[in-house]
């Protein structure tokens, strides 16, 4: 979890420098990485962070409010497509409160997603789903990366991260291994 906070500059490492996307990340201003944040990186927080007075549709909606006007339409079609795509599109007027801890996860997967960010971190994204959900999100993940965008996935679950190219692995904040799996 630290990792991806970090990656996903929450979090300031102590020494080093990052670059994202060709941005050192670590030289910009808090605007500047706050804008940084919303366009490029998409989060899924182990704990969904949704906002229980707003419906499912509108807290998929939230982070697209700091982006410059655009037809609101258009992202409403999009935040109602992601929905569809995570199975929630018969949820999308509840509040979180109305929904089960998957299906809270499952909105929380489409609220990241809503900005279409070439940098995708999800922490332990299918934790807290069942079976059938879980390998809901995890089509969906690998198929955003098959369409370019960057995902890191932080799990305990081996077999969750084999289905990825790539899995690298830390221990006591080291890294340990770091494995492709062949072509």
């Amino acid at each position: 979890s630290t990792f991806l906070h970090v990656l996903g500059t929450l979090d300031a490492p102590v020494a080093g420098s990052m670059e994202v996307d060709g941005v050192d990340v670590l030289g910009l201003g808090d605007a500047d990485l706050a804008r940084f944040r919303n366009r490029t990186v998409g989060f899924v927080f182990q704990l969904h962070h949704l906002l229980p007075q707003c419906s499912i549709l509108e807290n998929v909606l939230v982070p697209s409010l700091a982006l410059p006007k655009a037809d609101g339409k258009k992202r409403e079609i999009r935040a109602r497509e992601l929905l569809e795509a995570v199975g929630l599109g018969h949820r999308v007027n509840h509040r979180p409160g109305q929904l089960s801890g998957g299906e809270r996860q499952r909105a929380a997967v489409a609220r990241a997603l809503i900005n279409q960010p070439k940098l995708l971190l999800a922490d332990e994204p299918t934790g807290a789903l069942d079976s059938t959900s879980g390998e809901g999100v995890v089509q969906l993940l690998l198929g955003l990366h098959r369409e370019g965008t960057a995902v890191v996935v932080i799990t305990h679950d081996r077999d969750l991260a084999s289905r990825f190219d790539r899995q690298a692995s830390m221990r006591d904040g080291q890294l340990v291994d770091d494995r492709r799996r062949p072509s």
